[in-house]
This record gives structure tokens, sequence and C-alpha cells, in this order.
């Protein structure tokens, strides 16, 4: 179960809003999702670097349904509309998680008659960053996760079987495609114990390259279909203890390449571990 605080995403302001659900979305729901118009929830400083981002990102990438920017005071009465979807972020901790960690995420989900937005059911929900992490380090990839976004309800649709908990762990039959792409990687994302050129190439054989956030950027804005690259959420010395995840994203189109997460200890830091790079390698 997670706990949710409905939040914009590089704001200091949030409403204390809790939920505690874990959705999984229907066929009937992709169905009606298609048919709704989708609103994105900015926040209330209108030069924000979140409100950029997704506004850049959604004129460029999302085809599936007509949208709409709208507060966060218009976000309460919306989600009460049945013919309503919204693409907004959240702070997020995990009932029964002792560490007290909390994470920013971004969803796509629906409203409904009578909805509140403890109500509110998920498409769509994924990690961005650990909350009180400067936004710097993920606001870049919003578009590149919209685009995710859309190709993994497309999928969902094609085969509802693979919906689960753990739906993400379905793009870890893509690892193999990867291998003909060059892994992009900030080196302060990785486990110390694989964070210099000869240390990755003992144990993962494929081409890669330490590079700065600018080159992973550049990446994105070009749609390069030869580069793939990490994104890390983890609390970046924020706790000693939290949830590390780790995905690996297609520069072009937003395909997921591997999926995972560990929880941060001595022997396992915030970082993508060399246990990555040999699943990775497979």
């Amino acid at each position: 179960m997670k706990k949710i605080i409905i939040s914009a995403v590089f704001a200091i302001f949030s409403l204390t809003l809790f939920s505690q659900r874990e959705y999984l979305p229907t066929v009937e729901d992709l169905d009606l999702f298609l048919t709704t118009k989708t609103y994105v929830v900015l926040e209330d400083n209108p030069m924000s670097e979140f409100n950029f981002e997704v506004k850049d990102a959604m004129a460029k990438v999302w085809k599936l349904t007509d949208f709409e920017y709208i507060s966060v005071e218009d976000f309460a009465e919306k989600s009460q509309n049945s013919d309503a979807s919204f693409i907004y972020t959240s702070i997020v901790n995990f009932e029964n998680d002792k560490t007290d960690s909390r994470y920013v995420f971004l969803h796509l989900s629906l409203g409904g008659e009578n909805f509140t937005m403890d109500d509110l059911k998920d498409i769509v929900s994924l990690p961005l960053g650990y909350f009180g992490v400067d936004a710097d380090r993920y606001g870049y990839k919003i578009g590149v996760l919209l685009s995710f976004m859309q190709n993994h309800v497309g999928l969902m649709k094609k085969n509802p079987e693979i919906i689960s908990n753990n739906i993400f762990k379905h793009y870890n039959e893509n690892i193999e495609s990867a291998h003909n792409k060059t892994l992009y990687l900030l080196e302060d994302e990785l486990s110390k114990d694989v964070s210099t050129t000869a240390r990755i190439k003992a144990i993962y054989p494929y081409k890669f390259k330490l590079v700065s956030m600018d080159e992973i950027k550049e990446a994105i804005l070009a749609r390069d279909e030869n580069v793939v690259f990490l994104h890390k959420v983890g609390p970046e010395g924020k706790k000693l203890k939290a949830r590390c995840y780790k995905i690996i994203i297609g520069a072009e189109n937003g395909d997921f390449y591997y999926f995972d997460y560990h929880m941060v200890s001595p022997k396992s830091p915030d970082g993508f571990l060399s246990s990555d790079f040999k699943k990775l390698a497979k």
C-alpha cells in the first residue's frame, strides 16, 4: 500500500491530502480512459520548472486524449468527473515502511462520480525522484516518461494478462534489446565498486558511456534511437535507508528495458549495483 500526499512536484506548498490505495487498472478502465479528457495539474508558480517541462512535453508527445491544464485548486472539483483523467505528481510513502521515506511520483489516473482525490484510480504511476532531492535531477525526463505512459497504456490494452502489482518487471524481457544501444550513465548514480569505465567493462561487455546530465538531455531531445539511459531514484544522502529505483529507458520513445529496486543499506548503496550490470549483461 502507498500513502499519498497530492503535490505540485517542485513546489514547497502541498495539499495535506492523504490516501492509502494501490489500484490495478481493469480493461474497462483502459477503455474509459481513452474517452476522457486529460487534465494536467500545474503548480501555482507559473514560472516553475515542472510547468515548463510538462507543457513542452504534452504539446510534443501526448496523442491519446484531448488535454487541458488546470490548477491544484481546481483538481479536487475535477476529480469527481467520470469523463476526466489526470496527470499529476504526488509525494508517496509506503505503508509499513519503517524508514518513513518519501518519493515524488508521476501519475496518470481516472476520476469518477463522487470521487475525492483519495479515490483516483491509477492507470500508471512512476517514480520521479526522492522527495527533497533537487528537481533538476529528473525534471528533464518528464517528456520521455509521458511517452512511456502512452506506450504502457497500449501494452496493457493489448496484453491485459500482464497487469499486476509488479507490472514493470515485464519490461525486463527487453534487456537483450538494449545490448545494441549505448547505455548512458551518470557516475554519481553508480555504486562506487562500478563507478569507473574499467570496473563496468569487467562485468558489462556492451556499449556504455559515462556522461553528464546535459548529454542525456540532448539524447532525449534528439530522440536518439541508439541511446538508453539510467533513471535512478534514491535518497542521495537524505536518508541512510530508503528504496532505490533503477530503470533503463530508451531516449527515443520512453521504452523501458529494465526495472528493479532495492533497499539502500551499507551492502547495497544508493546507486546502480554490480548485480544490476550482471542482470543487464545476460
